[in-house]
């Protein structure tokens, strides 16, 4: 009688082993903390929004029970097959608001870039595993031209938000893998350059014969409309200038929950996706707006603390990558919808409303579990 009784803990205990607590509360937070928002933002889509936190939390369980070994093994074909479908998308994909992102594979249609978010790190920590840590200059431009294949599939889409995080999850494999700072220091340089000269000379350079060269036409109007959104209130600007009303309106306390007046006289553009942001912060104010920055703090610190325990070198800066892509999914998101970057699409992690995004960071969560609980296994 007492074994029977004892069953259900012991399966319950193993279901939840591969699980990192600390983790899997902070992630518990910040996904009631969105679907809080969601029932303000767009309550028809609280269905469909308890679906993706379904299919995302058991995604992320099964990644979990993976040992990083086992992961590891998949990065070379995972990295090939999503170049494959990358190639696939720029011959037969499917054209979709100006853009060619989708793949119809009969069965299912699927956006291989998202894929790339989570191949292209675990790609390049296999070869510096592979490398055994070697950073010489030959490591170093194998591993650029890995990130640059990708990149450069998803950069003709055109896919500026993909792209900008894809690039960033490989660049923080190669720079915790050892990158020289004197590399570093100038490319900052000439970014630091380059936006002082938009910003200096941005009403010359946004005129309408002026050619961008490296930019399309619709990215040249997102810049321009990120120096002055007020050149076209009603058309580029308006949804900067509703976003930033939305956040400024909020105050210190916020309108309280359900009462914005941006929200739901659906002044701000895209509210329960790439705007959500703003819904909280005209709903719960500056106290609403730190309350998630202190829970992606503890996400990070936690993520920071699995890549510094983590046992190998692959692990490690797998783990580091991947954590600082959480850092770069919230920085682009609140600046873009405060007024201070470019709209570029990229999602609120673990609030916006998307399944594919979600999937794909909590894919990243239970990598980051599977490697800590490596670890712990390693000990006993």
């Amino acid at each position: 009688m007492s074994e029977s009784r004892f069953q259900p803990l012991l399966l319950l205990r193993a279901l939840f082993r591969p699980l990192d607590p600390a983790l899997l509360l902070v992630l518990g937070l910040l996904l009631g903390y969105g679907y809080v928002l969601m029932m303000s933002a767009s309550t028809e889509r609280l269905e469909t929004l308890q679906l993706h936190f379904v299919i995302a939390i058991v995604t992320m369980w099964a990644v979990a029970l993976v040992p990083p070994k086992q992961l590891l093994k998949l990065a070379v074909p995972m990295y090939l097959g999503g170049v494959v479908l990358l190639v696939g998308v720029v011959l037969f994909g499917e054209v979709s608001k100006g853009a060619q992102r989708w793949l119809d594979l009969g069965v299912m249609r699927i956006q291989p870039s998202e894929l790339m978010k989570i191949a292209v790190p675990l790609m390049l920590a296999w070869f510096f595993q592979v490398r055994e840590g070697v950073t010489r200059w030959p490591e170093f431009m194998v591993a650029m031209m890995l990130l640059l294949i990708p990149l450069g599939l998803i950069v003709v889409q055109p896919d500026l938000g993909t792209s900008l995080l894809v690039s960033a999850c490989g660049l923080y494999v190669i720079f915790f893998a050892g990158l020289s700072w004197k590399l570093i220091v100038p490319v900052v340089l000439i970014g630091v350059i380059g936006i002082g000269a938009i910003v200096g000379f941005g009403d010359t350079l946004c005129q309408p014969e002026v050619d961008w060269q490296i930019l399309r036409e619709y990215q040249k109007q997102r810049v321009c409309t990120l120096l002055d959104p007020t050149q076209d209130p009603l058309g580029k600007g308006f949804h900067i200038i509703q976003s930033t009303i939305a956040i400024g309106s909020g105050g210190v306390f916020g309108k309280g929950w359900m009462a914005g007046t941006q929200t739901h006289l659906a002044f701000i553009p895209e509210r329960h996706t790439d705007f959500i942001f703003s819904v909280l912060a005209e709903e719960f104010g500056l106290i609403g707006a730190l309350v998630l920055l202190i829970l992606y703090t503890l996400l990070i610190i936690r993520g920071f603390t699995i890549a510094a325990m983590a046992p190998t070198l692959a692990s490690r800066l797998l783990a580091g990558a991947l954590t600082m892509i959480f850092f770069t999914y919230a920085f682009v998101n609140m600046g873009m919808v405060s007024g201070i970057l470019p709209v570029v699409g990229v999602p609120l992690p673990f609030i916006s409303y998307g399944g594919t995004a979600l999937v794909t960071l909590c894919i990243a969560i239970g990598i980051l579990m599977s490697i800590e609980r490596s670890r712990i296994a390693a000990k006993e």
